[in-house]
């Protein structure tokens, strides 16, 4: 009888460990008061938060005490000239200053885990600046989610050639605000996350999304999906090579 129930346990822990999961990250937060209402989310939804922003530090506490796993959005140039805000990055800076800035944007972020990128659909296909950051990244020890501005990137690629932590965006929610498209798209990430095993998902803390994550957010456990902390999803010790864009959400969108 109790090796029958030993074997039971552990059936279902292996049951647990490869429930299908997401790990869905809100950026761009810290300029807006609307942006507190990310702290309405599930603690399980990880909050990514721009450097030296009126509200960064703030709602990185309260998101830290609340129990969200908190990430840096590190602003870095885009393709399309979009000014940066305080922190940026770009391709005229030199190794210091880059290094330097990115050590004070994390600093700017109480409590912060990891990084992904703010834009950057320029900066992150250039060798030098990635290998500034990541650099920088791993002696702070933060891992990376490369958020696939452009398909282009080596942002990646260096953090996994210097054995930083490693995931990529599979999906964006919400580069569509209408019901319509915020409900295809959720629908996509659900589907997706069944095929793959786990996903890595961003959205941002608009108005419109917020409201439909808060009405939808419930229909993940319905579809046996856990949603989890970013971090939840890097293999231990190792860089994590996670899926490919399959065409349906287009990693290049000049961010």
């Amino acid at each position: 009888m109790r090796l029958l129930y030993s074997l039971a346990l552990l059936a279902l822990s292996i049951s647990q460990s490869h429930a299908t999961q997401i790990a869905l990250i809100i950026d761009d937060i810290g300029y807006r008061h609307t942006d507190q209402a990310v702290l309405a989310l599930p603690s399980t939804v990880t909050l990514s938060v721009l450097p030296h922003t009126p509200l960064g530090k703030e709602l990185a506490n309260a998101g830290h005490k609340k129990g969200h796993e908190i990430m840096l959005h590190l602003p870095m140039q885009a393709l399309n000239g979009k000014a940066l805000g305080l922190g940026g990055l770009t391709n005229t800076m030199t190794e210091v200053q880059i290094r330097a800035s990115v050590v004070d944007a994390i600093n700017s972020v109480p409590f912060a885990k990891g990084a992904n990128n703010h834009m950057g659909s320029l900066l992150t296909q250039l060798d030098d600046p990635m290998l500034w950051v990541m650099e920088t990244l791993k002696q702070k020890h933060l891992y990376f989610i490369d958020s696939m501005t452009t398909r282009f990137t080596k942002a990646g690629e260096t953090a996994d050639q210097l054995g930083v932590p490693l995931l990529k965006r599979q999906l964006f929610l919400d580069n569509d605000i209408s019901a319509k498209a915020l409900e295809r798209q959720f629908s996509l990430m659900i589907s997706q996350a069944h095929t793959q095993g786990n996903l890595v998902a961003i959205a941002h803390p608009y108005p419109e999304t917020m409201r439909f994550l808060k009405a939808n957010l419930q229909r993940l456990k319905t579809e046996g999906i856990d949603l989890v902390p970013a971090s939840s999803l890097l293999p231990i010790g190792i860089a994590h090579k996670n899926g490919t864009n399959n065409g349906t959400n287009p990693a290049v969108t000049l961010r």
